[in-house]
């Protein structure tokens, strides 16, 4: 009985601990964007993402998960290879093992100030320990290809959607002679978007739990139905309620000053765009001094314009876009709020699944491939990851709010609105691709500062962040089979767990 006791007490040890680096990184991720442009002070980021991953891990978060990650492998599968007195044991030391190799993992990521997928970090963890235990064929391959596939598809989607997404506030805000004018008619049909999208996101994602528990089919037509009545109902209260507030706000003086209004930077980019369309047809029609020059003329012209891009986009000097971007603030915090309840029903509950595992194989010595989570262990789980959110969440918050691109509120709303519409597609789409909320978040980022040029971007950040996504799945794997050989000696191979 005293190796029992001390196991279960290192799957609550090991539990908080992938609990804590979860919240350090992997929280961290969706209030990043909001953190970086300014929307919110780092305090009141991680109060509001304590509040709402807690609510999605704990209230809504999973009454049944399953023991083995994304079925990398089938657990019965052991009580086939070891002897009965055996199999539980070698579960449970497997499940503790990737726990223990997951949070070590994303304990260095966060150091190394690194955003990467807590889903990839357990998943490279099961097939470790699946590896050593049952052998190479014992793993599910094709499930581990589709997991991996998704870190590659999943940040390129949302790239593509953030890049369009902030390419059209641009058109139709930034660009107008008028940006707060033009942003107050557009806030309130972005807010009906807005409502109409995150009201999907939480009845696939966020309580994609509760639908399980309560035997209700998402893929019901009746069901779809539903869904998008109270997205239209929830759309047009959101947008009626935008455009009073925004009627009884006050319009910011305005600044015409030549030189420091971005509107007049706008008519000075349209034009300049033409300009660098005519020079590229004199460019490459003509020859030898004409050519040279058209050249040289071509390359001041697109400068130019880079600047006169960068003022429009960067410039909140003026009283103008100081007003649309808290426009674009309010929405912005709205987004991360539902994508870190979202996340934190799903990503974060589900990543409890091996604790789940390990605790019933000690605990009622039996494996099975379905257990309860106990509410304890969504308990502990929602406490580690508000501890470690506030204790160390800064690092990966700084990476992606900062570090990747200048963000201000209306490029993080238009990340996070594109991380939204990702994970929503996922979600509903019947292709079963495995999506990342890191992956999706740091694409979305990606494509914000692709959509005002590749300068805009830190490449060297991109290819850390890159490097760390690659090498998730081997070093869990990796970890986690050093931490399995050990626990398998101290409680299996010396017969002291068996014996007692």
């Amino acid at each position: 009985m005293e190796a029992e006791t001390i196991l279960i007490g290192l799957i609550f040890v090991s539990g908080f601990y992938v609990a804590w680096n979860i919240g350090a990184n992997d929280v961290a991720n969706a209030m990043g964007t909001s953190v970086g442009s300014g929307a919110l002070t780092l305090r009141r980021a991680v109060i509001l993402a304590a509040i709402f991953e807690f609510a999605g891990a704990y209230i809504v978060g999973s009454n049944v998960s399953e023991t083995v990650r994304k079925g990398i492998f089938d657990p019965m599968e052991i009580t086939e290879m070891y002897p009965p007195d055996q199999a539980p044991f070698i579960l449970a030391c497997g499940m503790i093992a990737a726990l223990l190799a997951a949070g070590t993992w994303l304990l260095v990521a966060t150091y190394m100030s690194w955003p990467v997928s807590t889903t990839h970090s357990i998943v490279g963890a099961v097939v470790g320990f699946g590896v050593v235990a049952l052998g190479f064929d014992g793993v599910l391959w094709n499930k581990v290809g589709l997991i991996s596939a998704g870190w590659v598809i999943s940040p390129l989607i949302s790239a593509v959607v953030a890049y369009v997404v902030f390419g059209i506030l641009l058109k139709t805000v930034f660009y107008k002679r008028d940006p707060v004018a033009a942003a107050r008619q557009a806030a309130p049909k972005l807010v009906f978007i807005l409502m109409f999208v995150m009201t999907g996101l939480t009845s696939y994602k966020g309580l994609k739990p509760l639908w399980k528990k309560w035997e209700m089919n998402p893929e019901d037509p009746m069901f779809m139905l539903a869904v998008v009545a109270v997205a239209v109902v929830l759309g047009v209260l959101g947008f009626f309620v935008t455009k009073f507030s925004l009627s009884r706000s006050q319009i910011a003086p305005s600044n015409t000053e030549a030189g420091k209004n971005p509107v007049l930077d706008a008519d000075v980019s349209r034009s300049l765009a033409k300009t660098i369309k005519h020079l590229q047809r004199v460019r490459n029609n003509s020859t030898d001094e004409i050519q040279e020059r058209a050249k040289q003329l071509l390359v001041d012209a697109e400068s130019l314009q880079d600047q006169a891009l960068e003022n429009i986009t960067t410039n909140t000097d003026s009283a103008e876009l100081r007003q649309v971007e808290k426009i674009f603030a309010v929405l912005q915090i709205f987004t991360a709020c539902l994508v870190a309840f979202a996340h934190g029903s799903n990503d974060v509950a589900n990543a409890i699944g091996p604790l789940a595992a390990a605790y019933q194989a000690v605990h009622e010595n039996v494996i099975s491939t379905k257990s309860e989570t106990p509410s304890w262990a969504l308990l502990l789980g929602g406490v580690g990851i508000v501890i470690g959110l506030a204790t160390w969440g800064w690092r990966v918050i700084k990476t992606v709010g900062e570090k990747i691109t200048e963000l201000t509120p209306s490029r993080g709303f238009s990340a996070e609105f594109a991380a939204a519409i990702t994970i929503l597609g996922a979600s509903v789409l019947p292709i079963g691709l495995p999506i990342s909320t890191t992956h999706t978040l740091v694409g979305a980022v990606l494509g914000v500062g692709l959509a005002r040029g590749i300068n805009a971007l830190n490449l060297k950040t991109m290819r850390n962040i890159v490097a760390g996504w690659a090498i998730t799945i081997p070093a869990g794997a990796i970890l986690c089979m050093i931490f399995y050989f050990i626990l398998k000696l101290i409680f299996v191979d010396s017969g002291w767990a068996v014996g007692g």
